[in-house]
């Protein structure tokens, strides 16, 4: 494991403000760190599944915070090229009508040959000229009525655009909470990454633990060949935690065996780490 600074420039994509990574040398550079993220992406010509996903990766929040400072020598770079960016999303919209306009066409005239061979088929010759004139009338009402819906567009995407088809009230609809709520939003961030920092200085490798009730799950060593030993929970200091929300994450963390592990940074840079393990009821 190689926590030093890296002479590779990583560069960070951030897409409303989730810091996501799309080259493979990025994604070696920061695995090399003991940054993990999490695959988001589909694979070409491959099913969706948890479990065979690519890029881009998306960073936590305290990984690109603590990427940041260690490239910061190293020649870490952000992506701010807002108006290159802008410029291939005017792009992609454009692109994105034209095929909606081609599509509509090849859908009114597959419409028009689907009623031809609905009033030809199942009449004879000698009523088709009787015919002509409702014909001629259902076709042209057609081509006046005819609407191709925009939810009906063929398009493919081989990864998911996060932020691009939603407006900001969707966005902060969409937008998880804390684990625990009642907390201040900016020491309750303060508090994430320097418990984030301590336990990856001390060797730990972090992913996320939100569907298990806390703020990390702590490695032993890299994900794909451990099983997670601790979820973390975060506090920060004289901070007042309710007897039910320490229960319910006790029990949860017996329950997956797992560790639950009371995380208070100090004003020093010291953590106090205090475990929690659920040994039934006398």
């Amino acid at each position: 494991m190689d926590d030093r600074p890296s002479s590779h420039a990583v560069g960070v994509s951030l897409c409303d403000s989730a810091p996501l990574l799309w080259r493979l040398e990025d994604l070696r550079t920061v695995r090399s760190q003991g940054l993990v993220g999490a695959l988001l992406g589909s694979l070409p010509r491959t099913p969706r599944q948890n479990v065979r996903l690519g890029r881009p990766l998306l960073l936590l929040e305290e990984e690109e915070t603590l990427l940041r400072e260690r490239q910061a020598a190293a020649g870490y770079q952000q992506d701010g090229r807002g108006a290159e960016l802008h410029l291939q999303v005017q792009q992609h919209q454009e692109d994105q009508q034209r095929s909606y306009e081609e599509q509509s066409v090849l859908a009114l005239e597959d419409r028009k040959s689907a009623l031809l061979r609905a009033m030809t088929s199942s009449h004879t010759e000698s009523v088709a000229g009787a015919l002509d004139g409702a014909l001629r009338g259902r076709l042209e009402a057609l081509d006046r009525s005819f609407t191709f819906p925009c939810s009906a567009l063929a398009v493919q995407l081989s990864t998911a655009r996060a932020g691009l088809s939603y407006c900001p009230e969707a966005r902060a609809v969409l937008r998880a909470g804390r684990p625990i709520r009642g907390r201040d939003e900016l020491s309750c961030d303060a508090a994430r990454y320097q418990v984030f920092r301590d336990l990856r200085g001390r060797g730990f490798y972090l992913t996320s633990a939100g569907k298990f009730g806390g703020d990390f799950l702590v490695y032993p060593g890299d994900p794909l060949r451990f099983h997670a030993h601790f979820i973390a929970v975060c506090f920060s200091e004289n901070e007042s935690v309710g007897l039910l929300d320490l229960l319910s994450v006790a029990r949860l963390g017996s329950n997956v065996k797992k560790t639950v592990l009371l995380c208070s940074p100090g004003p020093d840079g010291r953590v106090l780490y205090t475990s929690l393990q659920w040994s039934g009821m006398v």
